[in-house]
């Protein structure tokens, strides 16, 4: 069956050495430097890996930490563009195989929400990724409402990628091993995710669609206990909903990196049909063991299609 992707890595020269430090010094040798050349590769291993796995479209994103992991604002700026700018170009030599999700600079939000306007409107870029926190900013906070009212505008989606917290929690001292990818970004990201909720962000901007990866950071399996712990605190904003039914309108989720029936099942079950889409992980992850698992999956053929490219041809307006 075809399929889109939704959340398939690059990089460019310019984010190798931070990527390097942030990410694959905790990797083995063998594993980082196969990643390497596959984010930087565009052409002979990526298109043969979506072709192993029928995936017709990759949507692909600047890997973490990215354009977040800058603290000049203006450096930043200058990269988010640059980076897009490369991107676009890349996309142009196979259209039929790519789309995009801008890298943005929130540390200037105002100049964030133009560059994702400009990639939208003069590349054809289907929405934007953010990996994480901004030099310690969360995307609830009130600076940020320019940015997401921008977002409502154009009306499409955010992926909300995980990203290093700006300080290691004690939590995890001497176990350094739960920090990263193995369980630290989960916990960041649902509680990234979780700000937006309670901020009350989607009551002011109620169209805002985010899209989480790893089947929603845990999020849909704690959807009662959300209701029940909040209806017990003291509140110290008023919600117009509750916590769930944010979480099951503004969200959407991906089985990037999470190849497991029950938690798909659970997903589908707590969220709806309409808000599960396929996903790789790509290179972090394999193609074609995520072809696979979503093709043996025991659910009906119509909900399949959903899965593997309706949804995503829905919320990213592809034909």
């Amino acid at each position: 069956m075809k399929k889109i992707a939704l959340e398939e890595h690059f990089i460019t020269p310019d984010f190798l050495q931070d990527t390097q430090k942030v990410d694959f010094v905790t990797m083995n040798q063998e594993y980082a430097a196969d990643f390497q050349t596959r984010l930087l590769d565009f052409d002979d291993l990526r298109i043969k890996a979506m072709d192993e796995a029928g995936i017709e479209i990759s949507v692909l994103s600047l890997t973490d930490p990215g354009i977040q992991g800058i603290a000049d604002t203006k450096i930043a700026i200058e990269q988010a563009s640059k980076t897009n700018t490369f991107l676009a170009e890349k996309i142009s030599k196979n259209l039929k195989r790519f789309r995009g999700f801008a890298c943005l600079a929130l540390q200037d939000p105002t100049g964030a929400a133009k560059e994702l306007e400009y990639c939208v409107s003069q590349y054809g870029f289907v929405g934007g990724l953010i990996n994480g926190q901004i030099q310690g900013s969360y995307l609830d906070e009130e600076k940020f409402h320019p940015f997401w009212k921008k977002v409502e505008e154009l009306n499409v989606p955010i992926y909300l990628h995980p990203g290093n917290p700006q300080y290691v929690s004690a939590s995890y001292k001497n176990q350094h091993e739960l920090d990263g990818s193995l369980w630290g970004w989960t916990v960041e990201t649902g509680t990234h995710a979780l700000r937006l909720v309670f901020s009350g962000l989607f009551d002011r901007f109620p169209k805002i669609k985010i899209i989480l990866g790893h089947l929603g950071e845990t999020l849909p399996y704690l959807l009662w206990r959300l209701d029940s712990r909040w209806n017990i605190i003291k509140h110290p904003k008023n919600l117009k909903k509750p916590p769930s039914q944010y979480i099951r309108e503004n969200f959407y989720v991906t089985t990037s990196g999470m190849c497991s029936n029950g938690p798909l099942i659970c997903a589908i079950q707590e969220l709806g049909e309409e808000r599960v889409m396929f996903s790789v992980d790509y290179p972090y992850e394999s193609s074609k063991i995520a072809a696979q698992f979503i093709e043996q999956v025991a659910i009906d053929e119509k909900l399949l299609e959903k899965i593997c490219y309706k949804n995503a041809q829905n919320i990213l307006k592809l034909s």
